[in-house]
């Protein structure tokens, strides 16, 4: 149950029309009263000598007592209270208890023998009530409606539990303003999907992403065709900035401008910048790898970095300082708004999902300190600049690589908002997470099918040798590997890894260090992307010659005897850190 205290009107009438109105597209069915303060208002949806204005005086009346001087210029007090759509129909009678209870908590009739405000709840629609107040007390005074909407949400929790009804997620303050019902109103008038709010927010969120200055920045934000004020100091210095929509106009036709802040409290201009400032203080040399790299094969690298980066991300949030685990949950928003900016159409639907929902869980009141996230920012940053991504083929494996990897980076995201009591946070990461799983299903089904007709020619001397190693190295999880289809392409992987040169047994078990499965709908298809990442295999191994891997035990020289590489293999922690 969601309650939306929305900003204060100046004319009763005006809001009450609306209320017993048809809507703006016929939606508002028997608009009717269900509660007011006396009980005993006129309900001009019901009542044919009832009228609009009957209910207006009425509501008005302590505010027209007051000399002219001293009523409020904006006196209506209007909130929407709304079921889960998972909810029960509630009766009218259920709906009045719900109204007098959002008032009282509220402060606008706390009831007691206090002085409250006179007001109104219709209904209109089967799932959702509007209460109309205005805000003069009977003897006079102003309610004491501090936090309205907080003591709402409160009371609508307790409300929740005591019906049996869908319990919301509490909130903690750090939430992107929701858009306005009037706002909703325009976008379905305009038949837009999203409000502008909404498109403005994510389009500003991935011009955020992997930016590394306020010129890349704005250049973006000119790129993706909005308009852009930006606000300075008399001395020239940047302070601020608002955008808007081109086709999103007000009644003078004028563009309605968002500030940065409404939008998102991170997407401040003085946030944003915390993340290049703080690049610069950790690492103000750059390395020759931070350089956004151009040309064939860069989205499949960009996507393989990405992948490294993410792996060393989940330590740091299940280990490190919470402070720095902030900063690289939050560097994760960036990296999923980059990926699904640049992957390939039959993944992107579901990655922008994900990106939406994790915006949710990228921010908490677990303040970020901003650099050492700086491997997750340069991830987004390589594949905003690497560009988009085909859907098969190396870059389209690779993207399954990436994704997997960012599915656990989220998990760990959501199991760290858990064990800090971040409900809305938590559940937001589990969203995003499913939308993850969804699309690395679409990004890997080509791949995998490759790997599991090559495993399934693999000769059988060679696959029972390779059973042994798993049986030997992962006791625990051999067997449920052992039948999982995703097998025989974690053999054909194995037998690629060994004939270049690699351990078995020292990559499957370096693969599953301090690394949890059980969120893996398929453990195989973990350590597929696992290993062909820690090998530096080809994520597509349709490009790689059969007799390259399917070799018999002679062909393969003895361990003690094969060339070692520490760049290219020394377990998990150095396949990450030499990127």
């Amino acid at each position: 149950m969601i309650p939306s205290v929305n900003s204060s009107g100046s004319r009763t009438i005006g809001l009450l029309a609306y209320l017993y109105g048809p809507g703006k597209h016929e939606e508002h069915t028997d608009p009717h009263l269900v509660a007011s303060f006396d009980g005993m208002s006129p309900d001009p949806g019901r009542d044919p000598n009832a009228s609009l204005k009957d209910l207006q005086q009425l509501l008005d009346q302590p505010v027209m007592a007051l000399a002219e001087h001293a009523r409020p210029a904006k006196h209506v007090w209007h909130t929407s209270v709304r079921a889960d759509p998972r909810d029960r129909t509630l009766s009218d009678e259920e709906w009045a208890d719900i109204a007098r209870r959002i008032v009282a908590a509220t402060g606008i009739d706390p009831g007691d023998g206090q002085p409250g405000c006179r007001w109104a709840a219709v209904r209109h629609a089967d799932d959702h009530i509007h209460i109309v107040a205005t805000l003069v007390t009977e003897d006079g005074h102003r309610p004491d409606d501090y936090r309205s909407g907080a003591r709402a949400q409160a009371e609508a929790r307790l409300i929740e539990k005591e019906l049996g009804l869908h319990e919301v997620a509490p909130g903690d303050g750090t939430a992107a303003q929701r858009p306005t019902s009037a706002e909703r109103h325009k976008a379905e008038r305009q038949g837009r999907e999203r409000t502008a709010r909404e498109e403005l927010r994510e389009t500003v969120r991935r011009a955020v992403a992997g930016a590394s200055s306020e010129e890349e920045f704005f250049d973006r934000l000119a790129g993706a065709g909005l308009l852009i004020r930006k606000r300075a100091a008399p001395s020239g210095d940047l302070l601020g900035y608002k955008v808007a929509l081109p086709d999103d106009r007000n009644k003078d036709g004028e563009p309605v401008f968002y500030p940065g802040a409404r939008l998102a409290p991170d997407l401040s201009l003085p946030r944003i910048r915390e993340r290049w400032s703080a690049d610069a203080q950790v690492n103000p040399a750059p390395r020759q790898d931070d350089a956004v790299r151009t040309g064939p094969g860069v989205p499949a690298a960009a996507r393989r970095r990405t992948a490294s980066a993410a792996w060393q991300a989940v330590l740091v949030i299940e280990h490190g300082n919470d402070t720095v685990a902030a900063a690289h949950i939050s560097a994760a928003g960036e990296v999923l708004d980059a990926l699904a900016k640049t992957s390939a159409a039959h993944t992107r639907h579901e990655l922008r999902d994900a990106a939406t929902a994790f915006e949710r869980a990228s921010r908490s009141h677990v303040r970020a300190v901003r650099g050492h996230d700086r491997a997750l920012r340069q991830a987004a940053r390589e594949l905003v600049h690497g560009g988009p991504a085909l859907g098969r083929g190396e870059d389209g494996a690779t993207t399954a690589m990436a994704i997997d990897m960012l599915f656990f980076l989220i998990t760990a995201a959501a199991h760290w908002h858990a064990k800090k009591g971040h409900a809305q946070q938590a559940a937001a990461a589990r969203q995003a997470a499913e939308h993850l799983r969804s699309a690395y299903q679409e990004a890997a089904a080509h791949s995998l099918g490759v790997l599991y007709q090559r495993g399934r020619r693999l000769n059988q001397p060679i696959l029972q040798r390779q059973t042994v190693v798993l049986r030997e190295v992962l006791p625990e999880l051999a067997e449920q590997i052992l039948a999982e289809p995703g097998w025989y392409a974690l053999a054909a992987t194995i037998a690629e890894a060994e004939a270049a040169g690699h351990d078995p047994a020292s990559l499957l078990s370096g693969a599953v260090r301090r690394r949890e499965l059980d969120t893996a709908d398929s453990v195989s298809d973990v350590l597929v992307w696992r290993l062909r990442r820690m090998a530096d295999l080809p994520a597509d191994a349709s490009g790689v010659p059969e007799h390259d891997t399917v070799k018999g035990p002679s062909a393969i020289r003895p361990v003690a005897s094969r060339p070692t590489s520490p760049n290219r293999y020394r377990g998990e922690e150095a396949a990450g850190n030499t990127r």
